[in-house]
């Protein structure tokens, strides 16, 4: 996320709810820890409650709201209020430096990203999305938020443009599995009557970037298809899957 006062202001207000819906799952855990390497020093930036912190090396934890940082467990971590923008960190200070769905709050990509290569000494890992996999297999973006669409899209960023920002990179799909313990947008895909829990949307910043009047509409037409039938006569084949490609991807980065 970009670490300016509105956006500071904006998790202070969603980010109320982080602590008890957006825990981290074990399978999407040991796939970022893979791609970390060897690395046993890392900057976390844009690190929320701490969610995907490796427990086993050093961690420094950047994260600019108040509201996060204090629904924090404790653990080992170095914990600093700061910006993505300008990392409160020396240069090669870390050995690897990881950004978890983040990277899409910042108003300034590339400085962020340069200040990531300027303070870890070897991989750059970036959990983001792909928008055209996104729209194309989550229910719930291509059948109820159309209307939101294009917020979503302006807050995408391509992997192609992620992957330029390196002189290598490798990315890996990331599926979601359809228990999953983490409760971030596509979390549920299995469990449609979660987005109407008003605690789970709470927890998902997309909810908070539209309008009150959008986000009824959306969990209202939600509603009525769960009530009909007509969500389970669509998506009945969703029923027998273990794991889903919703377009998350992790970027692994190299400096050099």
């Amino acid at each position: 996320m970009h670490y300016n006062e509105t956006v500071k202001t904006h998790y202070d207000t969603i980010g109320k709810s982080y602590s008890s819906t957006r825990q981290p799952d074990p399978r999407i855990a040991k796939q970022i820890l893979s791609a970390l390497g060897s690395a046993t020093s890392v900057a976390n930036i844009g690190a929320g409650t701490g969610s995907y912190e490796p427990e086993d090396r050093q961690v420094i934890a950047v994260e600019p709201s108040a509201t996060m940082i204090s629904q924090r467990q404790d653990n080992k971590s170095c914990l600093i209020q700061g910006s993505a923008e300008k990392l409160p960190l020396a240069n090669q200070s870390v050995d690897a430096a990881l950004a978890i769905l983040t990277i899409h709050h910042w108003t300034d990509l590339a400085a962020g990203i340069q200040e990531m290569h300027r303070v870890a000494r070897n991989e750059v890992v970036i959990l983001s999305w792909d928008q055209a996999v996104w729209e194309s297999n989550f229910w719930m973006i291509r059948d109820y938020h159309q209307q939101a669409l294009e917020a979503d899209r302006h807050r995408a960023i391509p992997i192609e443009q992620l992957c330029s920002y390196f002189k290598s990179s490798d990315v890996s799909v990331v599926p979601i599995p359809h228990d999953c313990m983490d409760g971030f947008h596509g979390a549920f895909w299995q469990r449609p009557e979660a987005y109407l829990d008003p605690v789970v949307r709470a927890g998902i910043s997309t909810y908070a970037n539209m309008s009150n009047q959008q986000e009824l509409d959306i969990v209202g037409r939600l509603q009525a298809d769960l009530e009909d039938g007509s969500w389970r006569l669509r998506n009945a084949h969703l029923l027998q899957l273990e794991e889903i490609d919703l377009g998350y991807r992790l970027i692994v980065g190299q400096n050099q």
